[in-house]
C-alpha cells in the first residue's frame, strides 16, 4: 500500500498506458473520418453492441462513478431507484423513438421538431442542448480533474486543460467512430475498475466477505428510501419519476444519443444499442451503489484507516491508500474513462448540431462538404475550449454547481414533452406547441426559484412544496397536457397534413 502525494511508477505507467492508448486509438480513425457522414454518423456502418457499449460508456459519467459510491455510502440505496426505470425507458426508445428518427434520415435529432411545429422548435430544442452541453462539458472536466488532482498530486488546473486538449484532438480528428470506440475500451476499463474495487474490499473485511452484508444490514444500508407518497421528500417514487423522465429524455431525445442510432448499420442494430446500453447501465449502477456500501462496512470494521474523510471523498481516499500498487492507476483511468466517454460525445453531437440546425439551416444552406468539414472540425475545437474554459472558470467555487444543474435542467425539461407531443398527438400544431412550452418553462423556473434564499419573504406562502426532482417531470407533462388541450380547442384544420 502507498501513501505518497505523487503516484508511484507503477500506478503512473498504467494511467499514462491508458491515456495513450485511447488517444492513439482516437487518433487512428482520423483516416476514416474524412467526410460528414463518416464524422458525424460513422457511415452507418456499425454493430449494434458497438453503439450499445457506447452509449453506456457515455452514460456512466464520472458523476456518477463517484457520486453513486458516495450516495450510498452517506446513505442507502436511494438514488438506484432512478437506474430502475432504465429498461422502461430503452423498450420506449426502441419501439417509438428509434425508428421515428431513422426513417427522417436526418442526424440532427432536432430537425423532426421543425418538420413537426416550425423553425423555433428545432431552435428552442437546439440552442438549450448546445447550453446543456456547455454545463455537462465544463462540470464534467472539473469534476474529473478535481478526483484526479488528489490522486496523482497534480495541480487542478494542469489536469483540466490536458483533459480537455486530449479529448478535443481525438474528437476532432476521429469524428464519431473514434468517440464510439473509443467509449467502448472506456467502458470495460470503468467495469474493470469497479470490480476489482469491490473485490479489494471484500476481502479486506476482518471477518470475511459476509460481513459487509452483516454490517450494511444492521445500518439499513440497502433501503431504497421511503415508499410513502410525499412529494417534497426524495422518496422511491419521487426519485423513479425522475429518473424515468432524465432516462427517456437520454434515450429518446438526447442528440448524443439519437446521434449514435444513426451509426447502427440497420434498424434491428440500432434498436438493439438502445437496449444493450441500457440494460449494462442498470447492473453496473447497482455495482456503484454496492461499492459505496461495501466502503461503508469496510471503514466501520477499519475506522482508523478513514482518516477523518467522509461523503464523496470516501471512493477518492480508498482509491489511493487502500489499493494495491497498479490498481490505483486503473482506477484513475476508470475514473478518467467515465469523464471522457461523456466529453467526447459532448463535443461531437455539438459539432454536428452547430453544422446542422444552425449553420445550414440560417447561414448556408447549400455548403458543400469541403466547408461542411471545416465546420465540423472549427466547431469541435471551439466547443472543447469553452468546455475546457467552464471547468477552469468552476474551479474554487462551491454551490455553483448545484445552480448551474437546477438550470440546464430546467432549460432542457420542455425537450421531452414537446417529443412526446408530436409522437403521441396528430392535431397538436404550432400555437398548442407553444403555449405547452410557455408553461412548462413558467412553472419550472418558478418551482426553482421560489427555493433560493433570495425568495422574498412575502410571498413565502407561494414556495414550491414538491420536491427539486419534481421540476422536469413537471414540465415534461405540463407540456403535454397543455399542448393536447389547446390542440382540441383549436378547429380542426381542412387539408390535415401535420401527422408526425
Amino acid at each position: 500500500m502507498h501513501h505518497s502525494s505523487t503516484l508511484p511508477w507503477t500506478d503512473l505507467a498504467v494511467l499514462l498506458a491508458y491515456v495513450g492508448g485511447i488517444f492513439a486509438l482516437g487518433c487512428w480513425f482520423a483516416r476514416r473520418s474524412n467526410n460528414t457522414e463518416e464524422f458525424m454518423a460513422a457511415g452507418r456502418s456499425l454493430p449494434g453492441w458497438v453503439v450499445g457499449l457506447s452509449l453506456f460508456g457515455t452514460y456512466t459519467s464520472s458523476i456518477s462513478f463517484l457520486g453513486n459510491p458516495g450516495s450510498s455510502y452517506a446513505g442507502n440505496w436511494n438514488a438506484f431507484a432512478l437506474s430502475l426505470s432504465l429498461p422502461i425507458a430503452a423498450v420506449a426508445a426502441a419501439w417509438w423513438f428509434i425508428p421515428y428518427y431513422r426513417r427522417s434520415g436526418n442526424v440532427s435529432a432536432y430537425s423532426r421538431l421543425e418538420e413537426r411545429f416550425g423553425p423555433w422548435a428545432r431552435l428552442y430544442a437546439t440552442t438549450f442542448y448546445l447550453l446543456t452541453q456547455i454545463a455537462r462539458l465544463g462540470t464534467i472536466t472539473f469534476l474529473v480533474s478535481t478526483a484526479v488532482a488528489p490522486l496523482t498530486g497534480w495541480d487542478i488546473r494542469e489536469i483540466i486543460v490536458v483533459v480537455g486538449v486530449l479529448v478535443t484532438v481525438y474528437t476532432l480528428l476521429g469524428g464519431i467512430e473514434a468517440v464510439i470506440w473509443t467509449d467502448v475500451a472506456q467502458a470495460f476499463v470503468l467495469t474493470a475498475g469497479i470490480v476489482a474495487s469491490i473485490c479489494v474490499l471484500l476481502l479486506g473485511m476482518p471477518e470475511g466477505p459476509g460481513q459487509v452484508f452483516t454490517i450494511a444490514a444492521e445500518h439499513d444500508k440497502f433501503s431504497l428510501g421511503s415508499f410513502g407518497t410525499s412529494l417534497s421528500e426524495k422518496t422511491f417514487w419521487v426519485v423513479f419519476i425522475y429518473g424515468l423522465c432524465i432516462n427517456l429524455q437520454n434515450f429518446g431525445i438526447d442528440q448524443s444519443y439519437v446521434q449514435r442510432y444513426f451509426t447502427a448499420k440497420s434498424d434491428r442494430d440500432a434498436a438493439r444499442s438502445g437496449l444493450i446500453g441500457a440494460l449494462l447501465c442498470l447492473p453496473v449502477a447497482a455495482m456503484l451503489f454496492f461499492l459505496g456500501t461495501s466502503l461503508f462496512a469496510y471503514y466501520t470494521a477499519r475506522p482508523e484507516l478513514l482518516a477523518g474523510k467522509s461523503g464523496d471523498d470516501v471512493f477518492p481516499h480508498f482509491i489511493v491508500s487502500g489499493l494495491p500498487a497498479g490498481m490505483t492507476g486503473l482506477l484513475i483511468a476508470a475514473v478518467l474513462a467515465a469523464g471522457m466517454s461523456s466529453l467526447d460525445t459532448s463535443l461531437n453531437s455539438s459539432a454536428t448540431l452547430l453544422l446542422q440546425d444552425i449553420y445550414k439551416r440560417y447561414l448556408r444552406p447549400l455548403a458543400g462538404e469541403r466547408e461542411s468539414m471545416l465546420v465540423l472540425r472549427g466547431t469541435t475545437v471551439v466547443w472543447g475550449a469553452i468546455g475546457t474554459c467552464a471547468a477552469l472558470a468552476l474551479v474554487g467555487t462551491e454551490g455553483m454547481l448545484d445552480a448551474w444543474f437546477k438550470l440546464s435542467g430546467l432549460f432542457s425539461g420542455g425537450m421531452l414533452g414537446l417529443f412526446l407531443l408530436g409522437l403521441i398527438s396528430r392535431r397538436a400544431g404550432n400555437p398548442a406547441a407553444a403555449t405547452g412550452v410557455l408553461t412548462a418553462v413558467s412553472l419550472m423556473m418558478w418551482m426553482s426559484l421560489s427555493k433560493f434564499d433570495w425568495w422574498p419573504a412575502r410571498l413565502s406562502e407561494f414556495r414550491s412544496p414538491l420536491h427539486d426532482y419534481l421540476a422536469i417531470v413537471l414540465g415534461t407533462l405540463s407540456i403535454l397536457f397543455v399542448g393536447l388541450l389547446v390542440a382540441s380547442l383549436a378547429p380542426r384544420p381542412r387539408g390535415d397534413s401535420s401527422s408526425a
